[in-house]
């Protein structure tokens, strides 16, 4: 471990670092706090929370890796609950512990009558979101017996708990604001597979996913797994480091990436490809407008990434497979021409001056709330099934943050700029 010199006005002070594996080292700056000096980092744009194994990020070079497995050869390779066993569990499963985990989720993907009862008990018009974190925050209460983080044992059942019951979770919560029977899940089917099922069979009729769909999903799910410390993951550490039980964690979790900031964004990006095709202009037209008046298209540009966002290369790529089937697809009217505008504007984004220098390339939200829509999704849905993908990478995080011996509660400071003391002064005394 190296050391840091840091000089403020008079004072000098030796901080240590970390070195990372990949990516930038880390210099420790809480001892700076014994001295009266804190760091001020609006946003925590500079500032590492923990040291973490599970996910590494390189925007400059469009990386994307879990467990040093590159998302690429995953989504190639892999499934939404073998990537969900290894982001948990460090590595790849064995063809046995793969098996035992999916039994695992398939047999509690079951929700009692009673909380069938719960979940009917929400206005049919709730804010999806809302009612998911409500509902999962809810599972804590109807198993009780799995919510001591001290216990491995209740740790392990509380994770599978989740995973499972997510799922029918987000189906219920579609098919009430269809106003639609609940379906029970079929533990012969897979993951995905029986998800788009639960989604939109009709009862007593036989129902096939279509292939396309279960893997397009399934993929979504994957590149949605983990993104290292964004809102809702450092939400999720931050709630876990006050020993709250991961149900509540998690939920915690659902509440920060519904803002529209931060999930809801697949959702903002579909409305503007919405928004082109109904303005009456052309795709250049348009985005001529909105250079000229300064104006954010939603769907470029990304925080983290200033190349192409991987995960987009992978969304784009089942969205051409859709595409190319739209001959036989069930797509709404209006949808091809969306299509054509997402591919139109694609290009304009990758060969124009204008987004090339301000790195502003199609990030993953672009292309995912086309699929979404072309499954069959409302556009109220994609935050959910955004959270549906992200719960494996949360619980990951929030065992990770347990086990950490370095972890302290989460209790960010403050420069403080208000007021210095003041007398009080009685209301019948003070000036209008």
């Amino acid at each position: 471990m190296g050391v840091a010199q840091l000089h403020v006005e008079s004072n000098q002070f030796e901080l240590p670092v970390v070195q990372a594996s990949a990516g930038p080292d880390g210099i420790v700056m809480s001892s700076l706090r014994n001295d009266n000096w804190v760091s001020l980092d609006p946003g925590f744009l500079t500032t590492a929370q923990c040291e973490s194994k599970i996910t590494y990020i390189d925007g400059e070079h469009s990386i994307l890796r879990y467990r040093g497995y590159p998302i690429e050869q995953l989504c190639e390779r892999s499934d939404f609950l073998e990537v969900s066993w290894l982001l948990r569990n460090g590595e790849l499963p064995t063809a046995a512990q793969y098996e035992r985990f999916v039994d695992d989720i398939n047999h509690h993907t079951m929700v009692g009558e009673d909380f069938r009862t719960f979940m009917g008990s929400f206005p049919r018009e709730a804010q999806p979101m809302s009612v998911m974190a409500s509902a999962i925050n809810a599972l804590a209460a109807f198993n009780p017996d799995t919510t001591d983080i001290t216990d491995p044992d209740q740790l392990d059942a509380a994770a599978t708990i989740i995973m499972a019951k997510a799922r029918t979770v987000v189906s219920y919560i579609l098919r009430r604001r269809r106003d639609e029977p609940m379906l029970y899940p079929d533990y012969a089917r897979g993951y995905v597979d029986d998800f788009i099922r639960m989604c939109f069979a009709v009862p007593y009729e036989q129902f096939e996913s279509d292939p396309l769909y279960v893997h397009a999903l399934g993929r979504l799910l994957i590149i949605h797994a983990d993104h290292e410390q964004n809102c809702s993951t450092s939400v999720v550490r931050i709630a876990g480091s006050a020993h709250a039980n991961l149900y509540s964690a998690v939920a915690a979790g659902i509440n920060a990436l519904s803002g529209p900031l931060h999930g809801g964004a697949n959702e903002a990006a579909l409305r503007q490809l919405m928004a082109i095709r109904d303005s009456g202009m052309n795709v250049r037209e348009f985005v001529d407008r909105a250079k000229l008046n300064g104006d954010r298209i939603s769907g470029l540009g990304h925080r983290v990434y200033k190349s192409y966002d991987p995960r987009a290369a992978i969304a784009k790529h089942y969205l051409g497979k859709i595409m190319e089937q739209t001959d036989t697809l069930k797509l709404l009217p209006g949808d091809e021409e969306l299509f054509d505008v997402a591919l139109e504007l694609e290009d304009i984004a990758l060969h124009d001056d204008y987004f090339i220098s301000r790195h502003l390339y199609p990030n993953v939200d672009f292309y995912t709330g086309l699929i979404y829509r072309a499954i069959g999704f409302g556009p109220s849905m994609f935050t959910p099934l955004f959270a549906l993908g992200r719960i494996p990478g949360w619980i990951a995080q929030y065992r990770e943050m347990l086990a950490d011996p370095m972890t302290k509660i989460g209790r960010p400071r403050q420069v403080y700029t208000g007021e210095v003391l003041r007398d009080y002064v009685p209301m019948d005394e003070r000036e209008d």
